[in-house]
């Protein structure tokens, strides 16, 4: 009997000494949601010692706002199914928050019955910290990118935005052109007065003069009050024609005068007025070839482009896709109150080699959509729109060399994976050891 005890003692310090060189925090509690184990790591995520934690309500330790609402260890032993990949924020001993991605299962004797739980938690700090670090070097302003052609638009960006110069912005919808606009206004000397926009292509020619130029009363019928343009109310700030490509040559004739002379005169009006304004245009269209077909003015066409920012298609910035994938779900899992972690790999490959022709804005709205259709912690092939089939298979790209990776590179996929090692190299297609060896190449193993 004495043999027999000093293997089982053995055993469980054993057994101790292998959970204690687990990276992840692990604990158990009984039946009654009191702590009965505490490893290493769990003590040095929390703060809390293991003889301060062992006999106390875990609720006592972790101090989360789910722990009386949605506690997971308590939803696995009610549904007897695990709680995976959960994330939440606990309060630290020293009352410092702590992200923390909670898995938890009921903890089952040899009989099968449940005697307590068992939940396993990994510190992601680290993540976003690296995710803040990420988006912040990859921001400017409101917009984001690491493309080297949208890098080098965010550097003379403020230079451009310090002249009065006329700026035309050329790019396909959806790509962003209103967030360049906003940030050459924010940016510029003009920053305190207004940002006008007018949709060129959104009215028909009269009311579009109406809109862009003002009108006086009893200019046409129904015309029963003074009513201002935009050009008055951009005064002493910029006007964002966004779709001039779409402006009648009449209305062209009209806003070559204000670019010359900086005067116009509203529909109906007997003087001219001063137009204190800088203006920013934009087209999806090619001007040269409309001004070849007789449909723009070259006279404006000189004037508007002054300066010209090629916006390029997101098909031509697919490195971007994942930075603004992570960014929309961060935006828009807050703005409907959900906790959804990521998206399949599945989807996640289908999000990669998808095409966008509406562009960042379709990116968007895609996002958008899964996050409202998710009711789990994944989004999966069903939430995406119809336009994605659940049978399309996406050609597997080849594996990357051990110099295909740089250190930033790593990161987001350790922030996009919550640091878990499998799922970054099954993306990667090479083995955990391979991609040990490239982490630690580049300090990122610890």
């Amino acid at each position: 009997m004495k043999e027999r005890k000093v293997k089982s003692t053995n055993y469980y310090e054993y057994l101790a000494t292998i959970l204690d060189s687990v990276a992840d925090g692990v604990f158990t509690v009984d039946e009654e949601m009191r702590i009965a184990s505490f490893n290493r790591a769990a003590q040095e995520i929390t703060g809390f010692t293991a003889d301060e934690a062992i006999g106390r309500k875990c609720h006592e330790v972790f101090r989360t706002d789910i722990c009386f609402s949605t506690c997971p260890i308590r939803e696995a032993l009610e549904s007897g199914e695990a709680v995976v990949n959960r994330e939440v924020d606990i309060i630290d001993k020293h009352n410092r928050k702590v992200p923390i991605s909670v898995s938890a299962s009921v903890l089952r004797d040899a009989h099968g019955q449940a005697v307590g739980g068992v939940e396993t938690f990994r510190d992601l700090s680290l993540i976003y910290i690296l995710k803040r670090e990420i988006k912040e070097k990859y921001s400017f302003r409101d917009l984001v990118s690491r493309n080297p052609a949208m890098r080098r638009l965010f550097d003379i960006l403020p230079d451009i935005a310090a002249s009065e110069a006329t700026v035309l912005l050329n790019g396909e919808s959806g790509t962003g052109k209103e967030l360049f606009t906003k940030a050459i206004h924010d940016l510029s000397p003009r920053r305190g007065g207004p940002l006008v926009v007018v949709n060129c292509g959104a009215l028909p020619e009269q009311l579009l003069e109406s809109e862009i130029f003002g009108v006086k009363r009893g200019a046409y019928t129904g015309a029963v009050e003074n009513r201002p343009g935009r050009l008055e109310l951009a005064q002493g700030g910029t006007l964002f024609l966004d779709e001039i490509g779409d402006l009648p040559l009449p209305l062209q004739v009209k806003l070559l005068r204000v670019l010359e002379n900086k005067e116009y005169q509203p529909l109906g009006g007997r003087h001219q007025l001063k137009a204190d304004v800088r203006f920013v245009t934009a087209t999806h269209r090619d001007l040269e070839a409309m001004v070849e077909e007789g449909l723009f003015r070259r006279d404006l066409l000189f004037r508007i482009n002054v300066v010209t920012l090629k916006i390029p298609p997101l098909r031509e910035r697919t490195e971007d896709i994942p930075l603004l994938i992570d960014i929309a779900l961060d935006r828009f899992n807050q703005r409907y109150g959900k906790k959804i972690r990521g998206f399949s790999s599945e989807v996640l490959q289908m999000l990669l080699h998808h095409c966008y022709p509406g562009n960042v804005r379709e990116l968007l709205n895609i996002v958008e959509q899964t996050v409202i259709l998710c009711r789990g912690g994944e989004i999966g092939v069903d939430q995406l729109p119809a336009v994605f089939s659940a049978n399309s298979r996406v050609e597997e790209p080849p594996p990357p060399t051990p110099g295909a990776f740089t250190r930033e590179n790593l990161s987001e996929l350790m922030e996009r994976h919550n640091g878990n090692r499998s799922q970054i190299a099954r993306e990667l297609g090479v083995d955990r050891t391979t991609l040990w060896r490239w982490m630690k190449r580049l300090g990122l193993d610890r």
